[in-house]
């Protein structure tokens, strides 16, 4: 780079020393207006509990501002660190718990944190069980692990005593939301959001977008959800609920900025992938949903949901070779993977099928026929596949 050296030449001129109070006034005002900024920061990014005093605070503040960052991972170590040192710490808790259930929703592998932020509030609860704050995380946790009856009953006795409890309230909103109360869900959402401050807005926000969402109010729940992207933009979750609502509206254009806007935070998501898939095949972007339905088999070999979106997309574009191979794969990986019966893909065993009869393959047809009618007996599958006693017609 090339040095301008007319612009860079110190200069030693002496200035004129200005009189009078107005550059006093301005940094006077400066330092006004430094310290409300200062104030404002650690107002909004302060734990939403009172940090005790023997609990090292410089990890807890760099690990909610890991979360902050979107890297919920980094979080999650962190806070488990400070639960070594300080067993049930309620900041430390609330963190690993949100950060958990979080990032069981960004990713298709991590349904398992949602189990490990039981774990982790239960365990709490033990080590200090009349601490309302974890009763709060242990109900957010109830409800995320799909039990909301528990989870509003916790939640429902933390407010009794205390109020103001932001995310026991949240919880118990999602709670109700979660057994079709959908109008006290948006009331509860509501009154969180109005009272919640710090990293807590957000996920009343979250939980308010939902509420709106169930009761129908889409363009709402695209207002609320935003106001929560605007202040946490790395948190990937948002966006898929972003694409969802957007979805609801029928706005494909906006579902697909959202998911694009997750793989700019984490352009390894396989998740976002997949909804791309399912998004360009229902525009009809035949070699759009391919390429990403391929880069999902590619990066997750052994998620079934892959292949199966996959051999579906072939299916609909009429390589018929191609889809059978796919869905051989989705079904195949069901079976290995113990996955229960009545919770299999049963289109991964007939699409595979009709793409065999199609080719006129009938020994790997009446393989994947035998397969289904073994695997259905006494299950509950509601899907029905029959062909006459003797077997596939183009077998006789």
């Amino acid at each position: 780079m090339r040095i301008q050296r007319s612009r860079t030449r110190l200069n030693f001129r002496r200035h004129r020393r200005q009189s009078g109070c107005f550059p006093f006034l301005s940094a006077f005002l400066l330092i006004v207006i430094a310290a409300g900024g200062v104030f404002a920061w650690l107002t909004r990014w302060r734990p939403p509990i009172e940090v005790a005093a023997n609990v090292n605070s410089d990890m807890l503040y760099s690990a909610y501002n890991a979360f902050e960052r979107g890297d919920l991972s980094g979080a999650i170590s962190i806070a488990r660190q400070v639960l070594g040192l300080y067993p049930a710490q309620p900041d430390a808790v609330l963190l690993l718990t949100r950060s958990l259930i979080y990032r069981s929703y960004g990713e298709y592998d991590r349904a398992i944190d949602r189990e490990l932020a039981l774990e982790v509030t239960t365990d709490a609860l033990k080590h200090d069980p009349l601490n309302p704050y974890l009763h709060a995380a242990y109900a957010f946790a109830l409800v995320a692990n799909g039990n909301p009856a528990s989870a509003a009953d916790v939640a429902r006795s933390v407010l009794e005593e205390h109020p103001d409890n932001t995310l026991a309230r949240i919880a118990l909103a999602l709670a109700y939301g979660s057994v079709g109360s959908y109008e006290v869900a948006l009331r509860e959402s509501g009154q969180a959001t109005a009272e919640a401050v710090g990293w807590l807005r957000v996920d009343a926000l979250r939980a308010l977008a939902i509420s709106q969402s169930d009761m129908g109010a889409y363009e709402e729940a695209v207002k609320t959800v935003e106001q929560a992207i605007e202040l946490n933009p790395a948190l990937v979750l948002l966006y898929f609920e972003r694409a969802q609502y957007a979805m609801s509206l029928g706005d494909g254009d906006a579902a697909t900025v959202a998911y694009y806007n997750v793989l700019v935070h984490d352009e390894n998501n396989v998740k976002a992938r997949l909804r791309l898939c399912e998004l360009s095949s229902l525009m009809r972007e035949r070699d759009m949903a391919t390429r990403y339905c391929t880069e999902v088999t590619e990066r997750a070999p052994d998620w079934s949901e892959g292949w199966y979106r996959l051999g579906m997309e072939y299916f609909y574009q009429g390589q018929f070779a191609a889809a059978q191979d796919a869905l051989n794969r989705c079904s195949t990986l069901q079976v290995m993977q113990e996955v229960p019966v009545d919770a299999r893909r049963f289109e991964c065993w007939y699409i595979q099928g009709q793409a065999a009869e199609i080719l006129g393959d009938c020994a790997n047809l009446t393989s994947i026929y035998n397969e289904f009618r073994a695997m259905s007996v006494g299950s509950t599958i509601q899907e029905r596949w029959t062909y006459p006693p003797e077997g596939p017609p183009i077998c006789q």
